[in-house]
């Protein structure tokens, strides 16, 4: 059989403006699955999402708390570091989880109701590029909006142990080198520490899970307030999970029954509190590699299944 030629695969650019950067797919020879068609899909989902006016106002809101986070404490430089870390780090999990789902929570209803998506699989674009397209775009937009914010929270963590070494100096100018050094140890030690990094890196897996289920979710929901609202209770219950098993244990003992129904409500509800490093962070507890490495294989575990799922929800989608 002759080779398909697609060189009529063309989106119209009158049709919309998000439409209109599919048009590069033009002209290209038709192949089951392309990398390139992805990340067209890939750069039109993010150039779209940067254009929300929620993502800068969450993300303003997220800066600003990060940076006012510098005035909210006037005890000794140890505590005063751990507060700023614990806004600051907390600020950076509700933001990126807020966007996750709000962006993702959009795309398909919007897609729909725009008919953009009919326009894109009229051509032969096949529906799981189309939702690996849209995942990745939404995985770009956090991961720059979590290096931002990781940034911002350098920043001021950064000029904040400025100042407290330089009143250290100050206030021991005719102390022994000896015990300036060692003055000058403890701060940097209590403001900056490895554990910052792994910790960051896994509020980001978390927010790429939160994203990929909302995805799942968005596949058969009827508008994108109803999977915000499901994402939310989700959101909850995920965060809860680890207490309330731990209590039906305690009250219903180990029975099969229980154990089974345990699983069954972990398999569908991911515990989000497995992915709360921020205690140990500003504890200044050591994240150890099998801490990190389990937390990372279980947040890429969860985001590839749920963005399967999404892919054959979306398969069995009637459009």
């Amino acid at each position: 059989m002759a080779a398909v030629d697609d060189s009529q695969f063309v989106i119209p650019l009158s049709f919309d403006i998000r439409a209109s950067s599919f048009a590069g797919l033009m002209e290209t020879r038709y192949r089951p699955f392309s990398f390139w068609r992805i990340r067209a899909i890939t750069a039109n989902t993010l150039t779209e999402l940067t254009r929300l006016k929620v993502f800068y106002v969450l993300l303003v809101f997220a800066l600003v708390l990060i940076g006012s986070s510098i005035f909210m404490a006037q005890f000794s430089f140890q505590q005063e570091f751990q507060i700023l870390k614990d806004v600051s780090l907390g600020a950076i999990s509700l933001f990126t989880s807020l966007l996750a789902i709000v962006a993702t929570a959009r795309l398909l209803p919007q897609d729909i109701e725009d008919r953009t998506l009919y326009t894109i699989l009229a051509k032969p674009v096949p529906r799981f590029e189309y939702v690996l397209g849209r995942i990745t775009g939404v995985l770009l937009l956090l991961a720059i909006s979590t290096l931002l914010m990781a940034a911002a929270f350098a920043l001021v963590l950064y000029l904040r142990e400025q100042a407290v070494v330089h009143t250290t100096l100050r206030q021991m100018s005719g102390a022994p080198p000896d015990q300036i050094a060692d003055a000058l140890r403890v701060v940097r030690s209590s403001a900056f520490n490895t554990n910052i990094f792994p910790g960051i890196a896994i509020i980001y897996l978390k927010a790429c899970l939160l994203a990929a289920l909302t995805l799942f979710v968005s596949t058969f929901a009827t508008s994108n307030i109803f999977t915000i609202v499901v994402m939310a209770f989700i959101y909850f219950i995920g965060h809860l999970q680890a207490t309330t098993r731990e209590y039906w244990l305690q009250e219903h003992g180990g029975g099969v029954i229980t154990r089974v129904f345990l699983a069954i409500v972990t398999l569908l509800f991911p515990d989000l509190q497995a992915f709360n490093l921020v205690d140990d962070i500003v504890a200044g507890t050591a994240i150890s590699l099998v801490v990190f490495a389990k937390t990372a294989v279980l947040g890429l575990f969860y985001t590839t299944i749920y963005t399967l799922l999404a892919t054959f929800a979306f398969y069995g989608k009637e459009l």
